[in-house]
């Protein structure tokens, strides 16, 4: 029996993958804060993570190196949550749902739907702001016009409102992971518990409104 093949492995794989995501978030979260400081120097910083370990590597070489990663982490993160979801079907198929819910929190009940409508997000996200496939007109897509990309993308309304309702299902499934990622790692005890509480509360409101204010700022015209 590998360790990949108990639950125990699963819930590590699940933990490690997730803090590497998590900490994607909020680096990404950042990067996204600054198109309030205008076009100009929104554009320089994405022009920048294309031409990281420039010359020494090739042109966006090192993006796509930590896209394979973020890639391979929500794989395995996503295979690894189902395959404990069926696991615990399997365990209690009868009485799952109603001994998950006692004693767990809104957050905690809802991460499988949570994490499917992020999946979901993340795709189109892609398709529509890194590739410019969806959500622009014949030629409204430039790839070198970031800041211009972002509030044409951002303009319509019902856009807008599908990623701030996907950031909220992000916010949710952030808090619960931050801090059942120290029970899993064994790091959690009584006296640690609402100091990781607290740690997952910040972590999920900084990203939610940090990231919700984009779109915001775009539909109030204050970003334009």
């Amino acid at each position: 029996m590998t360790l990949w093949s108990t639950s125990i492995g699963k819930k590590a794989v699940m933990a490690v993958t997730g803090l590497i995501l998590v900490g994607f978030v909020i680096g990404h979260m950042l990067g996204n804060l600054k198109v309030f400081q205008g076009e100009a120097k929104f554009n320089a910083y994405a022009a920048w993570l294309r031409e990281i370990g420039s010359p020494a590597v090739g042109h966006a070489q090192v993006l796509w190196l930590a896209r394979l990663i973020l890639l391979t982490a929500t794989v395995l993160h996503i295979v690894a949550a189902v395959q404990l979801t069926r696991m615990s079907y399997v365990a209690r198929p009868v009485s799952y749902e109603r001994k998950e819910a006692i004693g767990s929190t809104y957050a905690s009940r809802t991460m499988r739907w949570g994490g499917l409508i992020i999946t979901l997000f993340v795709i189109y996200h892609l398709l529509h702001l890194t590739f410019g496939a969806v959500g622009f007109a014949p030629g409204q897509y430039k790839p070198m016009s970031v800041y211009r990309n972002v509030v044409i993308g951002f303009a319509i309304w019902y856009v807008s409102a599908f990623y701030i309702a996907a950031m909220i299902a992000l916010g949710l499934h952030i808090y619960h992971g931050v801090w059942s990622v120290f029970q899993t790692l064994g790091l959690n005890t009584a006296r640690t518990d609402r100091v990781y509480r607290v740690l997952a509360t910040v972590s999920s409101l900084a990203v939610v409104l940090g990231n919700v204010s984009v779109p915001v700022a775009v539909l109030m015209g204050v970003v334009r």
